[in-house]
């Protein structure tokens, strides 16, 4: 069903409300920035921002949310290319994610500072189950053909699909807590190398895929989050 002028006009304040968080963020950081920050940027009244949103903390789940909007289609766009491997599909996969967030560094770390607070722990598992359905079917199809293509080896895509979702978010977990000491250094980054060998490791197992054939992030990547 088509949206109505009143849908539309909705989505579009709301969208413009996210975008001036975006600025305030990048600005102020997200733990600075307040609601009548976004009012004042926008020049709205307070009943208008709560019309759109029920608080700060709504305004975190949607930029979250949109994030996984902007890299949803680039996503898809690699798991229909033809001419790509199963292989070469989950590799560019992980290639273009780590791309975009270190594009994105410094909002990415000011979300991160209030993402994992403890308040913030229902919201977190809500958008993390939201993200699970929408990419479980794109990663299923690049495993499916890994299986016809004989280099991955299960016979529960599906299910062995979720559970590499599940292993990615315990290394993003890991490297978090490592980002959000402030204790870089050498020491830090050897413990993120670790850290990823051993995650590595462990999706190649669930796949069925051969030793060394995944990279989930290369060490320049890596030195330029943690060093």
């Amino acid at each position: 069903m088509a949206r109505t002028v009143k849908e539309e006009d909705y989505v579009a304040r709301r969208s413009e409300i996210l975008d001036a968080s975006y600025r305030l963020v990048y600005t102020k950081g997200f733990d600075q920035m307040t609601v009548q920050d976004i009012i004042d940027d926008l020049r709205i009244s307070k009943g208008a921002f709560y019309h759109y949103f029920n608080s700060k903390s709504g305004v975190l789940e949607a930029l979250v949310e949109r994030i996984v909007d902007e890299i949803e289609p680039v996503l898809i766009s690699i798991v229909k290319d033809p001419q790509r491997s199963a292989l070469e599909k989950l590799q560019d996969y992980f290639e273009t994610a780590n791309r975009w967030k270190s594009a994105r560094k410094s909002l990415m770390l000011s979300l991160l500072k209030v993402w994992y607070a403890d308040e913030n722990a229902i919201v977190r598992q809500k958008v993390f189950n939201s993200t699970l359905k929408r990419i479980t079917p794109w990663l299923t199809m690049i495993i499916q053909q890994g299986i016809a293509e004989g280099v991955f080896d299960t016979k529960y895509p599906e299910y062995i699909c979720r559970m590499n979702v599940y292993l990615l978010q315990g290394l993003s977990d890991g490297f978090i807590e490592f980002l959000l000491i402030d204790n870089s250094g050498e020491s830090q980054v050897r413990k993120a190398k670790q850290i990823l060998e051993a995650y590595t490791d462990a999706l190649e197992r669930i796949l069925g895929a051969p030793n060394g054939s995944i990279r989930l992030m290369d060490e320049d990547t890596l030195e330029q989050w943690f060093s």
